[in-house]
């Protein structure tokens, strides 16, 4: 299992990734994938999964995820999801009880990571991880996240 600290974990991981959606183009199948990856190899977490930008209503809609069922929409700019895509910048929240306009969906959720998805300037969606412990995401897992979200764009 990995650690989370290292970043050869994540490039492990990475090449995991890329294994599995460089043949394919399906958006939705690479995405479904890539939850289920980072569902089995990161620790401590209960929620991963995708939001995908739908420009008709401006709002981030649930798409492919690993967990407990989830709230379906967020606007465009509320909620750590909604603010992360809004700004396009990666959000660490050790403490979502502390963020402003936090939406709970799963009460266990202590802290979050969120990182914004865009590809060619143009707004995607939000890779979305929650942790059921308090300050439960490091710098390590910005940078190595931010590599397999850079993989990913590739591919959907």
């Amino acid at each position: 299992m990995f650690t989370n600290t290292e970043i050869k974990d994540y490039e492990t991981l990475n090449k995991m990734l890329k294994s599995l959606i460089e043949d394919e183009t399906d958006r939705i199948a690479n995405l479904s994938n890539a939850s289920a990856l980072l569902n089995v190899f990161l620790k401590d977490i209960n929620w991963v999964g995708f939001y995908l930008y739908e420009e008709t209503s401006n709002e981030l809609v649930l798409g492919p995820f690993q967990g407990l069922p989830a709230c379906v929409r967020i606007e465009n700019g509320k909620g750590v999801c909604g603010t992360a895509f809004r700004g396009n910048d990666i959000f660490i929240v050790d403490d979502v009880n502390e963020f402003p306009g936090h939406i709970a969906c799963d009460a266990a959720s202590k802290s979050e990571i969120v990182l914004p998805l865009y590809k060619d300037g143009k707004g995607i969606g939000v890779l979305d991880i929650d942790a059921p412990v308090y300050e439960r995401f490091t710098e390590e897992d910005r940078k190595g996240l931010k590599a397999f979200t850079d993989t990913l764009i590739n591919h959907i």
